[in-house]
């Protein structure tokens, strides 16, 4: 309720029998090497940062899907985006168990604060998938601390309303989607950065080169895109702010992460320079949104729970969006989940262990005789299943930048992990549900 003392919260807390709070700060198009504790050389995430610091920051978690819309639905369903027969943007999930179902049936009270990307205008009600407040919010007018003020609001107010009871929240931000902007007065914490583009990795020269050859200006470009990831540092700090103030930072879940890679330079299609444009950094991870190279589908991932989930620790485990389900199912508590699931419980690994994940990764969008992605161990293999192209082998214990291919030199892992590849196609529905065409940003 409306007036929660951060006494009558922390006693609430404090039942030995409370579950946890889970609260899952989204952004959107936000690259792997975007935040400071990442390696960008200019970025300001102070409140990110010190988040990674109290908890664990994985260097190895993926996205279930290389743009927004397939992305979200492999992590509220549970299964590769490729499985489900229609686009969960467009169509909704058709009466597929989301883990907010799950969550609603173990006692928690669930919000959606943001992007939706779930389904149609018709499905953004309460109640839809178990989510009793649903909210989305577009980010189009910048507040005080960026685009992102309004969806930020409206989940504290949430939180605030129910800090006596185990709560899940979704806070689905706009940052850095396009179109990147930001208030002056963030732009201007950065009046005097001169990009320098011998502190980046060489994939992003790609993209410093193509923002030039459509007439950008590379510095107040980065200026206004750091000034979005920032605005999205501040309202990070707000929350975990009021965390603190209801008692409720040492029983809650915090994870910050992206959906999907940093966008492509698309040049002046969407507005004026600089906010038409993105530099998104994913350090010397290949590609981006749009890719099944690891700049497209590894994210940054930050998880904090005190007591629980060790601090200070950077763990190199592969963990994906795929496995959010199964693992917040071990934590809560679920025994009976639906069949079949695609990820598995990485709860351990959360809590500080080391091992090799027990399940295989992988991508394709929801269309036959398209390209498919795997990734198995230290090996990713990128292979036209239906087509007579060349696969694609990387090593990515020792070239995460997906540079050197060796198929030729491993036949025997492309045809073991090609049949398994195979196997996982055939599985996939035959036909597609196509609604009206619309891009699934």
């Amino acid at each position: 309720m409306l007036g929660t003392t951060a006494a009558q919260a922390a006693k609430a807390a404090d039942s030995a029998d409370r579950l946890p709070n889970i609260i899952l700060i989204l952004s959107d198009d936000i690259g792997y090497a975007d935040l400071h504790s990442y390696g960008h050389p200019y970025a300001k995430t102070p409140s990110l940062d010190a988040l990674a610091a109290q908890g664990t920051r994985f260097t190895q978690h993926y996205v279930t899907g290389v743009t927004c819309g397939p992305s979200r639905a492999g992590l509220m369903g549970g299964l590769f985006p490729a499985r489900i027969s229609q686009s969960v943007a467009r169509l909704g999930f058709s009466g597929q168990t989301t883990i907010t179902d799950l969550l609603a049936e173990r006692g928690y009270t669930n919000g959606h604060f943001g992007k939706w990307n779930l389904g149609p205008s018709a499905t953004q009600v309460d109640g839809t998938y178990g989510i009793h407040r649903v909210k989305e919010i577009p980010g189009i007018k910048a507040g005080e601390h960026g685009r992102d003020d309004d969806l930020f609001d409206a989940a504290i107010d949430f939180i605030r309303e129910n800090a006596e009871r185990p709560f899940y929240v979704n806070i689905w931000g706009r940052s850095t989607h396009r179109q990147v902007r930001a208030p002056q007065r963030l732009i201007d914490e950065f009046s005097d950065l001169k990009v320098d583009r011998e502190q980046f990795a060489a994939p992003m020269q790609k993209n410093f080169d193509r923002c030039l050859r459509f007439g950008c200006d590379l510095d107040a470009t980065m200026r206004t895109y750091l000034a979005d990831v920032y605005s999205l540092d501040l309202n990070v700090g707000r929350l975990l702010a009021v965390l603190d103030e209801l008692g409720l930072a040492e029983h809650s879940i915090v994870v910050y992460s992206s959906d999907n890679g940093p966008a492509p330079v698309e040049g002046n299609k969407y507005g004026e320079w600089p906010t038409s444009n993105t530099l998104g950094y994913a350090g010397v991870l290949r590609g981006g949104k749009h890719d099944y190279y690891e700049g497209g589908v590894r994210v940054p991932f930050i998880i904090r729970w005190p007591g629980h989930v060790p601090a200070g620790r950077v763990s190199d485990d592969v963990t994906s969006f795929i496995d959010w389900m199964p693992t917040l199912a071990a934590i809560t508590g679920m025994e009976a989940l639906p069949q079949p699931l695609d990820g598995e419980d990485v709860s351990d690994i959360w809590r500080g262990e080391s091992r090799e994940r027990s399940k295989p990764l992988f991508w394709r969008v929801n269309r036959n005789a398209s390209l498919a992605a795997m990734r198995e161990g230290r090996w990713k293999l990128h292979y036209h299943t239906r087509r007579n192209r060349p696969p694609r082998l990387y090593d990515l214990e020792a070239d995460p930048g997906e540079t050197e291919n060796l198929a030729e030199q491993h036949p025997e892992v492309v045809e073991a992990m090609g049949v398994r590849l195979q196997a996982w196609v055939d599985s996939l529905p035959d036909n597609y549900v196509r609604p009206p065409r619309e891009s699934e940003q």
